[in-house]
């Protein structure tokens, strides 16, 4: 896998709406320039806003071809150095599919983040060879209220603005609680959190190693009769994380999901998988034993599954590199990520 260059003080990072364009609509400027403002304040970044980022939602919706247009150009633009998602969607990304030059994405590896939807722009960048970043999005993580939450700073320290092995992914402590809305009248309002306990291993033993594939549960189960749904050998000794949204499919509608992965031979080789806590805590109990369960009705007791991880629709959060070799440690139930993320300038 091709890494980007690591980011320091003074560069430029582009932000993009590739599948909602919630960012622009009018009622939320004020949290898509306080994720802004926490670029340049927190991280010492410059930001360059792509001309159809800030169109609204009917817009982006309907032009696809213009959606695709600002990723191509903060693409091959040489001054951006990171290309950042406002926000995920409706399963609506792989509609810019057509107009994505995917060649210029291996032609000019840069840092490419986002969760949810964006699964679907991360598999481009797969599909090419590149590494990007299941992480942070300009209106959840960077615009949080009040403050950024310090695990999600640290961990965006670790993985974009230094060249050293990432090493273990501790726990989140805590995570924000759901319900506080996004109004401005809101804005000096802290959103409570909930203090967590740690990862969870549902099965497996000893210490297991494989790159890292996955994404968002149901944008992933929506891509499988895509181009861009991976190949089966693309799950070969793989570690594959998956996590569920906001959305919060019932216990069935979970089940059923993980069974259409099942039946697309991406479990038959893989060394092991992660799962993120599901968002708000919602069916958490409900999920786990439906993991258990599947995987032993279809004789996968044995791969090694880390349940309540802290990545995808939870803040705080911590990344995931596509690509990147990363570990399971069973006996002590510990992640870590064996190699550097980006290389040094």
């Amino acid at each position: 896998m091709i890494k980007p260059k690591q980011l320091k003080r003074g560069d430029t990072v582009a932000i993009v709406s590739l599948s909602s364009g919630l960012a622009g609509e009018a009622g939320m400027l004020w949290r898509t320039y306080q994720g802004i403002h926490r670029l340049k304040k927190v991280f010492g970044l410059n930001v360059k806003v792509m001309p159809h980022a800030l169109k609204g939602r009917n817009y982006i919706r309907e032009h696809p071809e213009a959606r695709a247009k600002d990723l191509n150009d903060a693409v091959r633009d040489p001054e951006i150095k990171a290309i950042i998602s406002c926000i995920g969607g409706d399963d609506d990304a792989i509609n810019i599919l057509p107009f994505v030059n995917l060649e210029a994405l291996r032609a000019n590896p840069k840092i490419f983040c986002g969760y949810s939807d964006s699964t679907t722009i991360h598999l481009m960048f797969y599909k090419m060879g590149v590494v990007s970043f299941y992480g942070p999005a300009l209106l959840t993580d960077f615009a949080e209220n009040i403050a950024m939450d310090d695990y999600t700073v640290r961990d965006i320290e670790t993985f974009w603005f230094n060249s050293n092995i990432v090493g273990e992914i501790v726990p989140a402590k805590y995570i924000r609680q759901f319900g506080l809305a996004w109004h401005i009248d809101n804005k000096m309002f802290a959103r409570e959190t909930i203090q967590q306990q740690g990862y969870e291993l549902l099965q497996g033993e000893s210490t297991q190693q494989g790159h890292l594939i996955g994404g968002n549960l149901e944008t992933l189960v929506s891509l499988i009769h895509t181009p861009l749904f991976p190949n089966t050998t693309d799950f070969e000794d793989a570690i594959i994380f998956l996590e569920t949204s906001e959305d919060t499919p019932d216990p069935q509608m979970f089940e059923n999901m993980l069974i259409q992965l099942i039946q697309q031979n991406v479990l038959k080789h893989c060394n092991g998988i992660i799962i993120g806590k599901p968002f708000d805590n919602m069916y958490y109990t409900a999920y786990k034993q439906k993991i258990i369960d599947v995987l032993k009705r279809y004789n996968y007791s044995d791969i090694p599954v880390l349940y309540n991880m802290s990545f995808g629709h939870n803040e705080p959060k911590h990344m995931l590199s596509y690509g990147l070799q990363a570990e399971i440690n069973c006996n002590n139930k510990q992640f870590f990520i064996k190699e550097n993320a980006v290389y040094s300038n």
